[in-house]
């Protein structure tokens, strides 16, 4: 593929200029992902255009990668009729997301365009509440009747292969469409022909039902290594699959939120080129705000150890290093609960034995580190500030690794995001907590007990 931003300068000259065959010849033999993500970065004008160029199914192909923002103005610029034709062709998955960023008008616009069949799977994968295992199935997918021989099976899945997500895993149906068993494609070819489905069928199907969160399609397709999961309603009938590709958006999904919660920044839904200032700024005030107020503890706390401060100035050279060494510490641990808690690798019953070995970690941790600073404290203020530094350093770490590692547990216990439990969240506690630490343990060592 040519240089993007070369590709983008010839598409919107050849827009301009209106020759639409000629960019219909450069974009034909490119990937549908690629050719999205060329008509992400050219003008939104020219994408319009040069969209309503391309074939019919090019065009649907490429319109599933298209950021949603672009999906949604590309859609409303389109008449009735190639609005309708685009969804014939699309993805069902896909369609029916696209559906759901239309305002009213637009879907009845479209609606009488469409088949019955058409129009009834979109209203039902569209129902879904966004973030359930229903908002992110498919309804392509091959059923089967118990009854059927493999050669029958065969037939089947050899007829609706072009309008399927996927054919490596078919689903046995009820006639009421309880789901029977699965039968995996290979199991379909190595079967003798006239193999009854009943006999090769596995019986005992991993599903998930629509209403759950999505979270539990991604572990169960995670878990058990599927490429798809059937999916059912509450009545136990299969109403669609969740395939692997589209289990990878929503892990990738979860894993841009997680990151921007343990940021301690509100969840940017759109490309970060495109979002606005506004939305920006709203999504980080609140935390640093929050984070300033509790910063004000750290500051009190240098207040009530003025006159120690101003008779030992050197420990003031100290205070960054030891309070960011127990928030870096902290956000450390905080890292590792919160991922460890999204894999459920544990949970709140495993509190106690965690504690035990974060208190060993950490203690190592803070010697290592009291024994790197120890040099500095005694070059720089002989051996009393020396000793005050270390002992600090000790104190610090393992405290900020028990808060890092407890905050995240604590929020899960109440039912909150353990995400929360963010970098900046914990730094803030530990630079509170490290000041206290500090100035208390040179209070006692090199003040006294009335210092």
């Amino acid at each position: 593929m040519k240089d993007l931003q070369d590709t983008v300068k010839t598409l919107e000259g050849l827009s301009t200029k209106g020759d639409f065959a000629a960019s219909r010849e450069l974009l034909q033999d490119m990937q549908a992902a690629d050719v999205a993500e060329i008509l992400d970065t050219i003008d939104i004008e020219h994408a319009r255009r040069i969209v309503s160029s391309l074939p019919a199914r090019q065009q649907a192909s490429v319109f599933g990668y298209l950021r949603p923002e672009v999906q949604a103005y590309l859609a409303t610029g389109m008449s009735r009729s190639q609005l309708a034709a685009l969804f014939e062709l699309m993805d069902h998955d896909e369609r029916a997301d696209l559906y759901n960023r239309l305002n009213e008008s637009e879907r009845w616009a479209i609606l009488p365009g469409l088949a019955h069949a058409e129009r009834e799977d979109i209203r039902q994968l569209a129902s879904y509440p966004e973030g359930t295992v229903g908002s992110v199935m498919t309804s392509a997918y091959v059923t089967l009747d118990i009854s059927q021989t493999t050669r029958e099976a065969l037939e089947r899945v050899r007829t609706e292969a072009p309008d399927m997500e996927t054919i490596y895993q078919t689903y046995v149906l009820d006639a009421e469409r309880h789901l029977l068993g699965v039968i995996s494609l290979r199991d379909l070819l190595l079967a003798p022909p006239d193999t009854c489905l009943r006999d090769i069928m596995v019986k005992d199907v991993i599903f998930s039902v629509a209403d759950n969160p999505r979270t539990e399609a991604v572990r169960l397709i995670g878990r058990y290594d599927l490429l798809a999961l059937p999916v059912v309603n509450q009545q136990g009938q299969m109403v669609g699959i969740v395939t692997h590709d589209d289990a990878l958006e929503v892990t990738q999904e979860q894993a841009t939120e997680a990151q921007h919660r343990m940021g301690a920044v509100v969840h940017v839904p759109s490309s970060l080129k495109e979002a606005s200032v506004r939305h920006l700024y709203m999504g980080r005030v609140g935390w640093l705000v929050v984070l300033v107020f509790g910063n004000v503890f750290a500051g009190a706390g240098i207040a009530h150890f003025e006159d120690l401060i101003s008779h030992i100035v050197a420990l003031v050279f100290f205070l960054p290093l030891l309070i960011g060494s127990g928030g870096n510490a902290g956000s450390q641990s905080s890292t590792l609960m919160v991922r460890a808690l999204a894999t459920e690798d544990v949970g709140m019953q495993d509190w106690l034995c965690l504690l035990a070995k974060e208190l060993s970690v950490s203690l190592l941790l803070g010697l290592s580190m009291a024994v790197a600073v120890s040099g500095i404290g005694f070059f720089r203020a002989g051996p009393g500030v020396a000793i005050v530094v270390s002992l600090t350093m000790v104190l610090i770490v393992i405290v900020g690794s028990l808060i890092g590692m407890s905050l995240p547990l604590l929020l899960t216990r109440f039912n909150m995001d353990p995400a929360s439990a963010s970098a900046p969240l914990v730094t803030s506690i530990c630079d509170g907590v490290g000041v206290l630490i500090y100035f208390n343990v040179a209070n006692l060592l090199l003040a006294g007990p009335t210092g």
